[in-house]
């Protein structure tokens, strides 16, 4: 599991500050989150292959975190795309991506399809048969969703030498594989785990931005292997973050800790902020693994 920080910076961008998008690379796909001004250059500028992005996934209607997709969308017509695309948000996106298509008759020559997301609890809104992704309500100023990534269990591995060893026909390596004992060529009953190795543990990935400390979430990203929490503020600004629906980076951190994450990714900064490691140094007075989100970031989990 490979993630790229594309922005993590809020409201207005600047030369060298983008505001929230994200790739996330799991199970073979290439998920975009959040699609805030610029993020097709920034696709380009660290080199991401953008044209295998099936599924897009928006978490509001605020323009730092989805005035990108129109030009995104746009630029796949002009290079010709022919995959269907998928964009997931809040209620009232499909109806503000196709009036300026419209408005410049540029229909796209693709399947497009918008999943409108309207629910205040948490609904599974994609799944195949490696991951699925769900929502996670968060509280902030318009209807807004945070989303959890999780990889699905694989089957478990054969071992190959101990299967041999007990004289196990090749025609059960398969069944094998789904975690049933079975007979060897003597008719003697061997139990899986002794031809088995366990799978990897799954992972999960829990994205939540622009929200207010919002403890209800806890239950949905418990045990996530990592959890990215936006950290606009820092406590001094604390009234601040309560006044705008944000949060600080103390706050974020509480999130992490009750909810006994792996890794706690920090990002959403505010450019009032002239480091970032101010944000890192009051994170880590409540949880103790910590990381920054930055422009051009990858995290491999």
């Amino acid at each position: 599991m490979k993630l790229t920080i594309l922005g993590c910076h809020s409201a207005t961008p600047t030369a060298s500050t983008h505001p929230t998008a994200q790739i996330l690379e799991i199970k073979g796909h290439l998920f975009l989150i959040d699609c805030g001004e610029g993020t097709q250059m920034q696709l380009r500028k660290y080199r991401v292959n953008f044209s295998r992005i099936r599924h897009i996934f928006i978490s509001h209607l605020h323009g730092d975190h989805f005035f990108g997709l129109p030009g995104l969308i746009s630029t796949f017509l002009l290079l010709g795309r022919e995959a269907e695309l998928h964009i997931y948000g809040p209620k009232g996106i499909k109806q503000a991506i196709l009036l300026l298509l419209k408005l410049g008759k540029a229909y796209t020559n693709y399947p497009l399809y918008f999943h409108e997301l309207e629910e205040n609890t948490p609904q599974v809104i994609y799944e195949d048969d490696k991951v699925t992704v769900e929502t996670i309500p968060l509280k902030h100023r318009v209807y807004t969703n945070g989303f959890l990534f999780k990889e699905k269990l694989e089957d478990r591995k054969l071992d190959v030498n101990a299967a041999r060893n007990l004289n196990i026909d090749l025609s059960y390596y398969n069944k094998i594989k789904q975690g049933f004992d079975v007979k060897n060529k003597d008719g003697k009953l061997i139990s899986n785990k002794d031809i088995t190795f366990d799978p990897p543990a799954p992972k999960s990935y829990a994205f939540c931005s622009d929200t207010e400390y919002n403890p209800e979430m806890v239950p949905q990203i418990e045990g996530a292997t990592v959890l990215y929490h936006e950290s606009t503020f820092l406590d001094e600004h604390y009234h601040l973050a309560e006044k705008t629906k944000h949060s600080t980076a103390k706050e974020a951190a509480v999130i992490a800790r009750k909810g006994e994450v792996g890794t706690l990714i920090l990002g959403h900064y505010s450019g009032r902020y002239g480091k970032l490691e101010l944000f890192r140094k009051e994170a880590l007075e409540i949880f103790d693994n910590v990381e920054l989100a930055e422009d051009g970031k990858s995290f491999q989990f």
